[in-house]
Parts: structure tokens; sequence; C-alpha cells
């Protein structure tokens, strides 16, 4: 099991030097980058400090990864206060070969979403254990309303699936998470829709409106690129 833990993060450390490696390149004094939450996204965040001179500040997805990007010395700023975003790099937890996306796994999905939504350009980084043919069977977060909790399962429920309340999550948004397994998301787009148009839903964890323009993911023998059918 150590060794296995091992070959995923040094997985996950070589997609973040190839985001590096590609952003790079497309980067001013006045750019600002879009950062995500998660495992992966915080090893892009260790590789971010080598070039932070190249690019103004960054907009951060969670306050967690604010806190990592002013510890390494990037200046983060509130997206309210940025005008436009040259890019936004973060992982995923699933994603099918469309490059629609499950994330929300780290509770951060509502933020993630809106951040790649400002972006001119989403670049998606990977291990090859998210890799799949049709989502769902990473269970898919939906941020909530706490009033709403009940109400909301009920309605989830009548999708054929089974919604989970995660027990002790609150966003940074204040708001709790259910995470719905089974769901049949064959139609990613309108699953995210339909879901998305219940009352008391903040948002779910579907990128399939604002997929991926580009993912990297890495395998044991190096990264591989996909680009948006």
């Amino acid at each position: 099991m150590t060794q296995n833990a091992m070959t995923q993060d040094q997985m996950k450390s070589a997609v973040a030097k190839a985001a590096i490696e590609y952003i790079t390149p497309k980067l001013e004094k006045e750019s600002i980058v879009g950062v995500g939450t998660g495992s992966t996204a915080n090893m892009f965040i260790n590789e971010l400090e080598g070039i932070k001179h190249l690019f103004d500040g960054a907009v951060a997805s969670s306050e967690e990864t604010a806190k990592r990007l002013q510890a390494i010395g990037v200046p983060v700023y509130e997206l309210n206060d940025v005008n436009e975003m040259a890019v936004y790099v973060d992982g995923a937890d699933e994603f099918d070969p469309r490059l629609n996306l499950i994330k929300g796994g780290g509770a951060a999905l509502t933020r993630e979403k809106i951040v790649a939504a400002v972006a001119k350009e989403f670049v998606c980084i990977v291990d090859d254990t998210k890799q799949v043919d049709i989502l769902g069977e990473f269970p898919l977060p939906v941020e909530v309303i706490p009033m709403a909790r009940s109400y909301v399962s009920r309605e989830l429920a009548k999708l054929n699936a089974q919604p989970v309340y995660r027990q002790g999550v609150v966003t940074d948004n204040g708001n709790v998470i259910i995470d719905v397994h089974n769901l049949d998301i064959t139609d990613a787009k309108g699953v995210e829709e339909k879901i998305n148009s219940i009352v008391g839903v903040v948002t779910n964890g579907l990128f399939a409106k604002r997929n991926a323009d580009l993912l990297l993911m890495s395998t044991s023998q190096g990264v591989e690129t996909f680009t948006a059918k």
C-alpha cells in the first residue's frame, strides 16, 4: 500500500510539473492564475513557487488554497477584484472522454466552478485513476443550503440515486454537502442542469457546461494530453 501511495504521489507531482510547463509561456506580468483545491492542486502550488515572478497573483478556489499560496509568497486576489484570468488549474475526481468532470471531493466545488467560469482556459490535472468512460462511479457532491438538506435529499432520491449527507463537513460558504451515489450521468449536461434547478441547491460537482479545455493525465509511462471533443 505504501509503495502504491508513493507511486500515485509521484504521478501527481509529474502532472503538476507538466502543468507548469504548459502555462509558463502563456503568463505575463499582469496575469492572474486561478488555482484549485485538493492533493493534485497542492502539488501544482508547490511547483508554482518557482515561477511566481512571471505573473501578478492568483485567485484561490478555497480558503485552504489561499493559505498555501500566501505561504509561498503568491499574492491572492478576491475574484471580484479581477477582470480576467489567464488560466485555471485544478484536479478532478473523475473525467470522461469529453473532459466532463466530477469535482467536489474536497467540498470546494462551488468556488471551483465560479473560478473556472471566469478563466479563459481551464486546465485539469489528474492521475490515470480518474479516467472513466461514463461519470458516476465517484459519488456526485452537491452543495446545499443547510435548511434545505432534507428536501434536496428527497428530490435527489427521485433520480433513482442514493443521496448521503456528508456529516461533519461545512463548506467555505457555510453550506453542507450531499454525495449522490449510483446516479445515471450518461447525459452530464442534462443532469447538471436538473440538479441545479432543485431549490436549495447551490451547485453540484458536475463540470459539463464548463468542462476542461485541456486535461493532463499522469501515468506510470509519462503525462498524456487530452483536449475537449
